[in-house]
């Protein structure tokens, strides 16, 4: 029986040892990709929007992504429901339909997401990629002052002081690329730097807000991230609709929907739609760490990748500004630490000796009563004039 018994916990000890080793390598793999996502998008993007002849409609990128998105959550709730369709229907009906309540409740982020999207397409055609990705951060500056507003979350010490160094970053490089005029964008006239900068900042209170709103409605229901990810694209789908026809639906009912499509506008359509639902997937294995090292070498990597792709040119003053953002993302990442860390581990130090000496204290008295005679019946025992120091 002791055999079997220990058999069996060698084999669970060894599968979690597996799954341990599985688990590692998915926080891995869920980096590069994140990375990868990350500096790709704000590349291609910047790409496709810098590229001589017909542009495509923003409005119409926006509304297809969307699409996509709405689509890939609406399979994935299938084969949840493995591939019955008359299940699916009638839980989407029911989630969506019934739950209208609930379903509108998704309407605020989802206008907010819709302009953010346009602004990013804004911003990003108007600034150099290395310059809308380190601006870019300040959306953590937002999202902190968001939660601090609305969900009444607590800052440490050295979140706040990452929030400061993260504002001065944004700022050394606005300045240095204020003081330069990038080429790429004076030199053009469908560019202009403060259209950019503005959209970008927009860009990130919007981004703030919305991430926020989102995650208490999130942790205020049971539904799952698929089905709000459904409730957000059909809104967002309806709204891309109404700004689409608000600002493109003359050109875009004398051109086409897909007017300026290529290859390279699909992956850029795709790469948003996959960002969009890759956070989902990506936090189940990957921690907070990871995904500040994953914002932080995104950021390296689209401003490599832009001094050989647009001749974008890194100076000093850049890299210290970009430095400082890299490290405060680190820093806003890094978890915190229960009771003040230093004085945590030393009261949990002074506690383990308090109860090294209780212990003593207990085996001492238990040796000195069996070593003393038994006090007779009728008979008060004396005292035991024996004191552990505390």
């Amino acid at each position: 029986m002791a055999v079997g018994n220990h058999s069996q916990a060698v084999e669970e000890k060894a599968a979690s040892r597996s799954q341990s080793e599985v688990n590692r390598k998915l926080k891995y793999i869920s980096l590069a990709v994140l990375v990868v996502q990350n500096a790709s998008l704000i590349l291609s993007i910047r790409y496709v929007r810098t590229l001589p002849g017909d542009r495509f409609f923003t409005t119409s990128a926006v509304v297809m992504a969307e699409v996509l998105k709405v689509l890939t959550c609406l399979l994935i709730i299938l084969l949840q429901k493995r591939l019955n369709v008359k299940q699916t229907v009638l839980f989407l009906v029911d989630s969506i339909v019934f739950q209208y309540k609930d379903t509108l409740k998704l309407a605020v982020p989802s206008l907010i997401y819709t302009l953010q999207n346009n602004l990013q397409y804004i911003a990003i055609s108007n600034l150099p990629a290395a310059t809308f990705q380190v601006t870019y951060q300040l959306k953590i500056l937002t999202t902190a002052l968001f939660s601090v507003l609305m969900l009444r979350k607590s800052l440490s010490r050295v979140q706040w002081v990452s929030l400061v160094l993260l504002f001065a970053g944004v700022a050394i490089v606005q300045v240095e690329q204020e003081g330069k005029k990038e080429a790429s964008v004076s030199g053009s006239s469908n560019q202009n730097y403060t259209v950019g900068l503005v959209a970008v900042v927009i860009s990130c209170l919007s981004s703030g807000f919305a991430g926020v709103y989102f995650e208490k409605i999130l942790k205020g229901s049971s539904a799952s991230v698929w089905v709000r990810n459904v409730q957000l694209g059909v809104f967002g789908t309806a709204l891309g609709m109404l700004g689409l026809w608000w600002n493109d639906g003359a050109a875009i009912a004398e051109r086409g929907f897909l007017f300026g499509y290529t290859g390279a506008v699909w992956c850029v359509i795709f790469n948003q739609a996959f960002g969009g639902l890759l956070v989902a997937v990506v936090v189940k294995y990957a921690d907070n760490i990871l995904k500040g090292f994953a914002t932080s070498f995104s950021i390296i990597v689209s401003t490599v990748t832009s001094v050989y792709l647009f001749g974008f040119h890194v100076d000093l003053l850049f890299t210290a500004g970009a430095g400082l953002v890299i490290g405060a993302v680190y820093m806003y990442s890094l978890p915190k630490t229960t009771g003040g860390g230093a004085a945590a581990a030393l009261n949990a130090k002074a506690g383990g000796v308090a109860a090294s000496l209780a212990s003593l204290r207990k085996d001492v008295g238990t040796e000195m009563e069996a070593f003393l005679p038994k006090a007779k019946e009728g008979v008060a025992s004396l005292p035991l004039a024996v004191r552990m120091p505390d």
